[in-house]
């Protein structure tokens, strides 16, 4: 292993500073994402930011391709966060720092979260490092229970990450939207629905701004855009109960294409979200009954939402502004617990590429972004550490503030340490 390494580490030298006009051609254990599994000794060529050939060993490699050796080790699609709110918080408790959200009495629907994205963030850097790739980046909830438009964004940092300015409209349903509604279920689900209703209004075009109205003819413009299926709608639910009254709504709307998140309970519904083709971001970590509406939660709750044929995604959701790195770990405790290690790497990868509908992410094929992670080894496993990461073919700086900050201190002569109070004894 180290004898691999250290040739990675060779060629990663060689190649700093690639851009995406130049050919860059990987060999290693390529896990494709697709129906060709993974292509042992493998050959991925990546040109122009796009992959152009993916075989096996005897895979011709253009002339003028920068090879990068690294047999033996993992290669995967980049690793895409599906609900986190990178890039959007800095320092949660410094309100100057915190853009996920804001009540508003003019707008709602129509925030974009994608306003306050700073793609120079620490976490961005700090997730990069860690194999993350792309994020979905949800507003929370200010006004109500809506919270604006989220977003997907890349992670290089670089001022056009944002891949998707607008793509879901985030919504908070069970016990966190009852407590913004007003105290009950009842009156969150009745504002969902008359958001909704005016909406469709809005899309048929019989909408009319008046005094009894709940929405602003903005917010309304944006919720027959849902209703129309070109903004996804993306409800944070946990209990059976409202994952079925989920269901009931999409039934009502015959355009609308619903996300949840959460789901902790799924598994008690997961042949009827199946049938109602609903896809699911859950945490497999979520296991203990932490609130009243996960009573149900269990370890086993992802690897029965797949089994009954639900498109089922990861994400780390307890501390979703700094930590989007946890979704590699949270992937490997859902294999611990009966998820099959492909089922858990496409849960990071090909799934949520699905879901938001970026077919040329997530997958190592022809035609997909060159967007991909050297590994070395498994990337499920919690040791494991990317070697080289690319995308959009642009070779990524594996530094953070966290490493140049390990870099500059690890190393000084107690004479050089930082100044620090004396103490008396």
């Amino acid at each position: 292993m180290i004898r691999f390494i250290l040739a990675l580490a060779l060629s990663t030298t060689a190649v700093t500073g690639l851009s995406s006009a130049e050919t860059l051609a990987v060999k290693g254990n390529i896990w494709t994402g697709t129906d060709a599994g993974q292509i042992e000794n493998g050959v991925v060529i990546i040109e122009d930011g796009e992959i152009i050939r993916v075989g096996g060993p005897d895979t011709r490699i253009p002339d003028d391709a920068t090879v990068m050796d690294s047999s033996g080790l993992w290669v995967t699609p980049g690793i895409f966060a599906p609900f986190s709110r990178l890039g959007i918080v800095e320092v949660g408790a410094e309100s100057t720092t915190n853009d996920t959200g804001g009540a508003s009495e003019l707008f709602a629907a129509s925030l974009r979260a994608s306003d306050g994205f700073n793609p120079s963030a620490t976490s961005i850097d700090i997730s990069r490092v860690e194999g993350i790739t792309h994020a979905a980046i949800a507003p929370q909830a200010g006004h109500l229970i809506v919270g604006g438009l989220g977003f997907v964004a890349d992670t290089s940092g670089t001022p056009g990450s944002i891949v998707d300015d607008a793509t879901f409209l985030f919504v908070e349903i069970g016990e966190t939207g009852a407590q913004r509604a007003g105290g009950s279920r009842s009156a969150g689900w009745a504002y969902l629905r008359g958001i909704l209703a005016e909406g469709e209004k809005s899309r048929i075009g019989s909408y009319r701004v008046g005094p009894t109205n709940i929405t602003s003819e903005t917010d309304a413009e944006t919720l027959a855009n849902v209703i129309r299926g070109r903004i996804k709608l993306m409800l944070r639910a946990n209990r059976a109960s409202d994952l079925r009254q989920i269901i009931d709504l999409k039934g009502d709307y015959r355009n609308l294409d619903v996300v949840i998140v959460g789901a902790r309970e799924g598994w008690l519904v997961a042949a009827e979200l199946a049938d109602a083709d609903i896809p699911v971001i859950v945490d497999p970590f979520d296991n203990l009954p932490s609130s009243f509406e996960s009573l149900g939660a269990t370890s086993r709750n992802a690897e029965r939402l797949i089994s009954a044929g639900v498109q089922t995604a990861f994400a780390h959701l307890a501390d979703d502004g700094h930590q989007a790195r946890l979704t590699l770990q949270v992937a490997g405790n859902a294999v611990a617990n009966g998820v099959s290690h492909s089922d858990a790497l496409a849960a990071i990868t090909s799934v949520p590429a699905d879901i938001f509908e970026l077919g040329d992410e997530g997958r190592i094929e022809r035609g997909a972004n060159g967007t991909i992670v050297i590994w070395d080894g498994d990337p499920l496993e919690i040791s494991s550490s990317p070697q080289t990461i690319v995308i959009n073919g642009n070779m990524q700086t594996l530094q953070s503030r966290q490493t140049r900050l390990r870099d500059r201190y690890l190393s000084l002569e107690p004479s050089d340490h930082p100044y620090s109070y004396k103490t008396s004894r």
